[in-house]
């Protein structure tokens, strides 16, 4: 007679039931045992140690409703559905705390649709579970599981205040060495590092639109956008726009803005909650904001006359498309009738969100 051995049993679970996934294929011969609280299956299959005789036993946590619970042998393996008897969430699977060695997590499932492949009702176990699902990861394998995208998002905005970080503290040494003096060689000192920081922002518009983070993406890209046309088509293709002191007090606000956003973002995935960092992040852009767009508008408006002298970005007829676009003209048209919707898009989109990080949290604390 052949050895009777013990086939790997995956598990899952919701507040409703069990499901169990037995590693076993070409199954033959399933017998079934199974009472309120302890289920016996013995099975002939294709499993870790060839073709053989399986059987594993389980004396569960809680009780099951054995009428409603079933199994269906398919050819990769053997399922099980267990209907809890009372619903609630069961700390481990067996009645012992010692799990058996064959005896794993199911982590398909915690990512999974609903259980029951209820089409009118999707779930994700990991959020109606909050940490529960790193708990029992660390318990399988010794290590809590860390996403790539978290992983990665943690490196890009520690990479992004880094950089904010150094042109704030290169601007003031320059500034407390030179005084306002220092103010002209702004652009020639951290232009580089602002320009390298401002093209890596575009990931952001990445990030957003394949589902890294739940920001809009069209404010990502409104942000991201028209930052980088001010430093690329107004400063950097106009020598003459770099050395006036507006590029000092541009970058200083745009620095202030992002030295306090990114670490937030940071503490936000990893489940750091620090109320002043908070209240900064959804404070310090009122001020800022507006001087923000001041500075960007005075650059715009004294890159006018600049650029109706080089006439660069202009195209003027005749010409093989038979296009004309006169830049010049495109700036007073974008000062006078995008600039204030577009102001208007993002101050309103930052104060829907203050609220709901800022007011929400304190009818939390008053009503805990």
């Amino acid at each position: 007679m052949a050895d009777i051995l013990t086939p790997f049993v995956y598990w899952a679970q919701t507040e409703n039931q069990i499901t169990l996934k037995v590693d076993l294929t070409d199954v033959k011969d399933v017998n079934v045992d199974m009472d309120e609280k302890k289920l016996e299956v013995i099975a002939y299959g294709q499993g870790a140690r060839g073709l053989n005789n399986y059987r594993f036993n389980l004396d569960l946590h809680s009780s099951i409703n054995t009428e409603d619970s079933m199994f269906k042998v398919i050819n990769r393996q053997v399922n099980f559905t267990l209907r809890k008897k009372c619903s609630a969430w069961w700390p481990r699977l067996t009645s012992q705390p010692q799990k058996p060695s064959w005896l794993k997590i199911d982590f398909d499932k915690w990512t999974s649709e609903d259980l029951d492949d209820n089409e009118d009702e999707k779930r994700d176990i990991c959020n109606d579970y909050p940490g529960m699902y790193d708990k029992l990861h660390k318990e399988e394998f010794g290590y809590e599981k860390e996403d790539f995208k978290k992983v990665y998002l943690i490196i890009y905005n520690l990479c992004q205040f880094v950089g904010f970080i150094y042109i704030l503290i290169v601007m003031g040494i320059m500034y407390s060495r030179d005084g306002p003096a220092s103010m002209k060689e702004t652009y020639t000192t951290v232009g580089n590092a602002m320009k390298f920081i401002q093209l890596l922002q575009f990931l952001e518009v990445m990030h957003s639109l394949f589902g890294y983070t739940k920001s809009s993406t069209l404010v990502s890209f409104v942000q991201v956008g028209g930052r980088t046309f001010i430093l690329f088509s107004m400063i950097e293709a106009e020598p003459r726009m770099q050395t006036k002191p507006v590029i000092f007090y541009l970058f200083l606000v745009w620095s202030t803005v992002e030295i306090f956003r990114y670490p937030y973002y940071i503490t936000q995935l990893l489940k750091i909650e620090i109320s002043f960092l908070t209240w900064l992040r959804y404070t310090i852009w009122m001020p800022l904001y507006p001087l923000g767009f001041l500075c960007e508008g005075i650059i715009i408006l004294r890159n006018i006359p600049y650029f109706e002298e080089t006439q660069k970005f202009t195209v003027s007829l005749p010409n093989s498309w038979n296009f004309a676009f006169h830049f010049p003209s495109f700036l007073k048209i974008y000062l006078l009738v995008f600039c204030l919707p577009l102001i208007y898009m993002l101050m309103s989109r930052m104060n829907q969100m203050r609220y709901k990080k800022l007011c929400k949290s304190k009818l939390r604390k008053k009503y805990a």
